[in-house]
């Protein structure tokens, strides 16, 4: 399942999180705001950017909103 790392004001996240919610995209979500999730964000992406995207079964992680919209529109054709 897709784990997607957000901060609940950034409105990138927002956009992201719109768009799996409409298309009945299951994620799980993980809110930077807990310290436990920012160092997973950290070590798993390097960055302390959001919205950050892991896609473990197929091998793909992404940060740009737009990325990760595309991302997912290809994976549901």
């Amino acid at each position: 399942m897709i784990e997607l790392y957000i901060s609940e004001t950034c409105p990138y996240c927002s956009k992201v999180m719109d768009y799996f919610d409409e298309n009945d995209i299951e994620y799980i979500k993980h809110d930077v705001s807990e310290p436990r999730n920012i160092k997973l964000l950290l070590e798993k992406g390097g960055k302390s950017q959001v919205p950050f995207m892991v896609d473990a079964e197929h091998d793909m992680s992404l940060y740009e909103s737009d990325d990760i919209i595309d991302y997912v529109k290809r994976l549901n054709r």
